[in-house]
């Protein structure tokens, strides 16, 4: 049996819910999981799944990013929290997280957009996200910094059949947040 996938804005989730979404990023995440990083998850829509036995067992989320791209701002769908249980790993949950994500980048979005580690890299390439292959950019309050460390783990996603938003000068300049921007 497909264990059902919910989707739900983060107000519609109780505060159990809520901590039991961050006790399963923390355990994903080996303990590297930041008051930041909980927050950058927050404030959109959830994408997870639950064991027939009522256990999470993988979660993502969706949030509302501004990026500036050849002088225009984009609305983006900046893909946050993405996480299975260590042993429900390769059973195709991540990719039923994403694909419920990807419906809400579609209905919304210019694009979608998110940075990716190595593991998480083969998932989203498969799902046809591709990697930036020029420099990410943050404008923060002192202007625009370049993030070199986010160059090649950037990836993006065009929304519902659109093309890209195209940049002539090469950047992607994302909006500011604390902690990682990215």
């Amino acid at each position: 049996m497909t264990p059902p996938l919910r989707t739900a804005h983060t107000y519609e989730l109780t505060p159990d819910e809520l901590t039991e979404i961050r006790a399963q990023l923390e355990d994903a995440f080996e303990g590297d999981l930041g008051d930041e990083d909980w927050d950058h998850g927050l404030g959109g829509v959830h994408a997870f799944v639950r064991d027939p036995d009522g256990a999470l067992v993988a979660h993502g989320s969706v949030i509302q990013r501004r990026v500036l791209v050849g002088g225009c701002s984009y609305r983006i769908g900046y893909v946050e929290a993405v996480a299975v249980r260590a042993d429900r790993r390769r059973q195709g949950l991540g990719g039923r997280v994403m694909a419920a994500l990807e419906q809400v980048i579609d209905g919304a979005y210019a694009a979608g957009a998110l940075a990716a580690s190595d593991d998480g890299a083969r998932l989203y390439r498969a799902r046809g996200r591709q990697p930036w292959a020029a420099r990410v950019e943050t404008l923060g309050p002192a202007g625009v910094v370049r993030l070199p460390e986010e160059e090649g783990c950037t990836y993006l996603r065009p929304a519902a059949g659109r093309p890209l938003p195209v940049a002539p000068d090469g950047a992607l300049v994302f909006d500011w947040r604390d902690g990682d921007v990215l």
